[in-house]
């Protein structure tokens, strides 16, 4: 598989899940701040790592983690038919850490230019 086919798949399948997990019924999901980040196609297609950011709490991160757990079958079922793929990649939920951080790297940059404002 070409480079150029497995990255369009890539972007693809993280377009698709995030508007289905956006349009799921699932409480533990509503009102959460869900983002699919990114997703590593491997070689073979059959695997799909899917990295998911959740901005909240770690119990509110937990629950929805839970929830995508439990639509793991459907979450599958949707990427096979609207991808057209021959095997359906299972997939595996990552938690994406990179926006909380950059999150809490901002707050800080803040503190300090207050500090340092505040100082002279």
């Amino acid at each position: 598989m070409s480079t150029y086919r497995k990255a369009m798949i890539e972007s693809e399948m993280a377009k698709l899940l995030s508007s289905i997990i956006f349009e799921m019924k699932d409480p533990r999901l509503s009102g959460k701040m869900i983002s699919v980040t990114r997703v590593e196609l491997s070689n073979d297609k059959r695997y799909a790592d899917v990295y998911i950011s959740v901005f909240g709490s770690d119990e509110e991160k937990k629950e929805v983690f839970e929830a995508l757990e439990h639509a793991l079958g459907f979450l599958r079922t949707q990427v096979s038919r609207n991808l057209r793929l021959r095997v359906a990649p299972e997939i595996r939920l990552r938690e994406d850490k990179g926006i909380e951080a950059s999150v809490k790297i901002h707050k800080l940059l803040e503190e300090i230019h207050e500090r340092d404002s505040s100082d002279q």
